[in-house]
């Protein structure tokens, strides 16, 4: 059987995999890519597409194409619950920023914006980022089998095209192959959590309901009806393409008995949510799902890592599935690369686990329990287990009535759909991420106090282990982000006014260590304005202090100010961060 040899097998090829695919080959890292799947995904599955997804999209040259491809933020807002879309408006909530009261948070956060581009959409767009890159990814291309030795990971493969079995070789390997990883499986990564918590189905389907929804522009429609209200309601209505195509969403309850899931029955299921006899409806595909709340132990085995789905599996709440899944390997892929190009030592690899691997517990964490908020909805619409539909439609009457009952149900109601912020509008828990580990060297100052909810609101700070803060400059006649500086597999210097010895100094340490560090000077009429002095807020330094980021735009250490000898700081600084 011949073998082949490579520096980093991926196997999976859906968000994770494909953005490994593509960074790898950006950084030039010798890869393979298998899947098993002849093409990218065939239906739209994950939608959701967060600021910092985008952030790692711009940093591959490739946010424009999403933005072509997606439906972009503003008809994003409106997340609406109501009996039917033809029948009565219950609640509304203005989400994913952009309502007035988060609008300013959003936009002042990244130079990006949140978009709903399905998985089908999105993947293609990954897929030639990464060939554009001469990325080797290989469809129809199962994995049979993996191990390590100490020196390389081992894997047998099949093309299920051919039958025709091969092996490769590889330094390291990231398991990127979803929810039934077979990498996991194989190599007997631990879990911690539960699976089968509820069981869903997809329904992707074609009606026209422009005239239901153009007015309210949403991602998410929750119809609700007395007598069909298991678990989060009759059925959730994904926006796929405004606003002619859609995925209904719908839970059930096995024990129960299987759904019926033939179009026949779906259709009228849908029909009867719509409200609107006269709208044609065209089934597209079927497919059932399971509520899982698990995360990996550890997301690193010797020479093998898990990414996305392969590591933690999570409730679609709060759209954080894929975007968690391309901000893994954005982690990851620097790292495997300065590794295997003699710049770091190997003990960087094992910040990948210590960085990411909280990331993925808080966002399973926090899908799981948006699920469970949802619950009080239905509790302020007067719904109960158990309650005939006439007794549902009659606490939908009495909230709307003049009544004692009538006022403790709207308020109980408005409580409920403010609850949902926490799922619609978490900020925080999307931007916020901030890192400990040896590749974040501590200046000494403690962690900033948040003065609003962390989970809500995005709080901005240059203390090392944060995501590097946004903000506008200008260099000649362009306009650029904080975050346009640094990225694309390098580490970046910023500092100001003062700071020439800092960048002097990144140019030494370079030379001496082999590598690329970037130098920038930021400031009123330096080569980076800032012409309205927002950095200036921001940056929590002296103009002669310094910040090192990394290619993850993740602040590797700070300086408050220029010291005696700035390449001797910057030196330990390396040493540590590079595990030298």
């Amino acid at each position: 059987m011949p073998t082949f040899d490579t520096d980093v097998l991926v196997i999976g090829a859906g968000p994770a995999g494909l953005t490994a695919a593509a960074l790898l080959a950006e950084y030039g890292t010798s890869a393979i890519t298998v899947t098993k799947y002849p093409g990218t995904a065939h239906s739209p599955r994950a939608h959701i597409t967060n600021q910092r997804t985008m952030e790692v999209f711009r940093d591959l040259g490739m946010e424009d194409d999403v933005r072509e491809a997606a439906v972009p933020n503003e008809l994003m807002g409106n997340n609406v619950w109501a009996t039917s879309f033809a029948g009565r408006e219950l609640a509304r909530l203005m989400s994913w920023g952009s309502g007035v009261a988060r609008k300013a948070d959003y936009e002042a956060a990244s130079p990006t914006a949140m978009c709903n581009i399905p998985q089908h959409i999105l993947e293609p767009l990954i897929l030639r980022a990464g060939q554009r890159r001469d990325a080797d990814i290989r469809f129809s291309t199962e994995l049979i089998s993996i191990d390590q030795t100490p020196d390389a990971v081992h894997a047998t493969v099949r093309d299920t095209t051919s039958g025709r079995e091969y092996g490769i070789r590889a330094r390291y390997a990231i398991g990127a192959d979803g929810g039934r990883s077979t990498v996991a499986q194989q190599t007997g990564f631990p879990f911690d959590g539960e699976s089968g918590l509820g069981h869903a189905a997809n329904v992707w389907f074609e009606a026209d309901l422009t005239r239901y929804t153009a007015h309210r522009p949403g991602t998410l429609y929750w119809m609700s009806q007395p007598g069909n209200d298991y678990w989060v309601g009759s059925g959730t209505f994904i926006c796929v393409k405004p606003w002619t195509e859609w995925v209904m969403l719908f839970m059930y309850d096995p024990a129960e008995g299987e759904p019926d899931l033939s179009d026949t029955a779906v259709s009228a299921r849908a029909a009867e949510l719509i409200g609107d006899p006269g709208i044609d409806i065209r089934i597209k595909s079927v497919s059932k799902w399971q509520i899982n709340h698990m995360i990996a132990r550890t997301y690193r085995n010797g020479r093998i890592f898990l990414a996305g789905d392969a590591a933690h599996r999570h409730p679609p709440a709060n759209g954080l599935g894929t975007n968690t899944s391309v901000q893994d390997v954005h982690n990851l892929a620097w790292k495997l690369s300065w590794v295997l190009r003699g710049h770091a030592g190997e003990a960087l690899l094992d910040t990948y686990d210590a960085e990411r691997q909280p990331v993925g517990k808080q966002v399973v964490d926090r899908a799981m329990k948006s699920v469970q908020n949802m619950l009080p909805i239905s509790q302020a619409f007067g719904f109960r287990p158990g309650q005939s539909a006439e007794e549902g439609w009659r606490g939908l009457d009495e909230l709307l009535s003049d009544t004692e009952a009538g006022r403790q149900s709207r308020t109980s109601l408005r409580e409920a759909v403010s609850l949902q912020n926490y799922q619609f509008n978490a900020h925080g828990v999307e931007l916020g991420q901030r890192y400990s580990s040896t590749a974040i060297v501590p200046d000494g100052t403690p962690p900033p106090p948040y003065d609003r909810d962390p989970e809500l609101y995005y709080h901005r700070t240059t203390r090392p282990g944060a995501r590097l803060p946004h903000t506008w400059l200008q260099k000649d006649n362009q306009q650029l982000s904080t975050l346009d500086l640094a990225g694309h597999g390098r580490f970046t210097v910023l500092t100001g006014i003062g700071g020439q010895a800092w960048l002097d100094a990144a140019e030494k340490i370079g030379a001496e260590l082999g590598i690329e560090i970037a130098g920038r000077l930021l400031g009123p009429g330096c080569d980076y304005a800032d012409v309205l002095g927002d950095w200036d807020r921001a940056k929590e330094i002296t103009d002669r202090g310094c910040l090192l980021v990394r290619p993850d735009h993740h602040i590797a250490w700070r300086s408050n100010d220029l010291p005696t000898d700035p390449a001797d700081a910057l030196r330990r600084v390396f040493t540590q961060v590079l595990a030298h």
